[in-house]
């Protein structure tokens, strides 16, 4: 769903864009997009995501407030172009696959590079919120994989 949007916003900013000259500031208000909780096939535990800032042709980007309950993390996962994480509170967990997990809490900045296969999300005590940004090649943002099981979840 979350990629079924993002092309819509992207094809809609496409076909309504005005010339790169005419640009303006732009603000997105608090709470102008209504809050979804994440997709099970994608996320495991209670995730909430609220779109901050949609993509469009200009800057091939989207960014999101990402709200993690205790134990709840996404599926493995990469980006074709990237991704950056802003935690904004509490701690959570950041594995690349074939490494250790790594411990992140508000204010850490996480680079995720293109293609990289990991997950993130809270740790088992704690909940922990994120921004994402994600950058988009392709029309696409995302390559889902597997869920993480508890297993995965729990080795260190």
């Amino acid at each position: 769903m979350k990629n079924t949007l993002i092309a819509a916003t992207m094809t809609a900013a496409a076909l309504g864009a005005a010339p790169a000259k005419a640009q303006d500031i732009q603000v997105f208000p608090s709470g102008s997009s209504p809050s979804v909780i994440a997709d099970p096939k994608n996320f495991s535990g209670q995730v909430v995501v609220d779109l901050l800032t949609p993509p469009s042709v200009e800057t091939p980007a989207s960014s999101g407030l990402v709200t993690f309950a205790p134990r709840a993390r996404t599926a493995w996962h990469s980006h074709p172009a990237g991704q950056m994480l802003i935690v904004t509170a509490g701690k959570g967990w950041v594995q690349r696959e074939g490494q250790a997990r790594q411990e992140i809490k508000s204010s850490d900045v996480v680079w995720i590079p293109a293609g990289i296969k990991h997950w993130h999300g809270a740790t088992d005590t704690n909940g922990m919120s994120h921004i994402a940004v994600t950058y988009i090649r392709d029309g696409k943002n995302a390559d889902w994989m597997e869920l993480v099981t508890d297993q995965e979840y729990g080795a260190r």
